[in-house]
């Protein structure tokens, strides 16, 4: 995998933005996002995310990613955690090797007590074995992008 940081999540063309408000405190939120295996419970593509780093979780956290039934793993680093606001991983390996490149962002902002705004990034850059592949890839994340919409904005 090619190395990358976060600038890659302005670089990349191939992205899935999903931004919605939802109707829960945005530390609740946030805690949803770094509980043990997020996502996966609401992610039909996401089979399963363990943490391979200690708590607390913070900048250099690592964990692995499974999707679709395991038939791609993605491991990850976090070069940015800033707790309870912002964090953002990118991707150290895939097996197979479908992508050379890939950087997810998590943003939660307050709008008050009792709601609060997030906004999930995705970018990615397959390998020359993904490109063939391409429309799974898109259909892998738009699908992640639909799962986390329904999921927060039904809060």
């Amino acid at each position: 995998m090619t190395a990358t940081d976060e600038s890659f999540l302005q670089e990349a063309s191939r992205r899935v933005v999903v931004d919605v408000t939802v109707d829960r405190p945005a530390s609740a939120v946030w805690a949803e996002l770094t509980e043990d295996d997020p996502m996966s419970s609401y992610c039909r593509a996401i089979s399963s995310i363990t943490w391979t780093s200690t708590r607390p979780l913070g900048v250099g956290a690592t964990r692995t990613t499974r999707v679709l039934g395991g038939l791609i793993r993605l491991d990850e680093r976090y070069p940015h955690w800033d707790e309870g606001r912002r964090k953002v991983f990118v991707g150290v390996r895939t097996l197979p090797p479908v992508l050379s490149r890939v950087a997810e962002e998590y943003l939660v902002e307050p709008i008050d007590a009792d709601r609060c705004r997030f906004r999930w990034t995705a970018v990615w850059e397959p390998t020359l074995i993904g490109r063939p592949i391409g429309p799974v890839g898109r259909a892998i994340f738009a699908s992640i992008a639909r799962d986390i919409e329904r999921h927060f904005g039904e809060s």
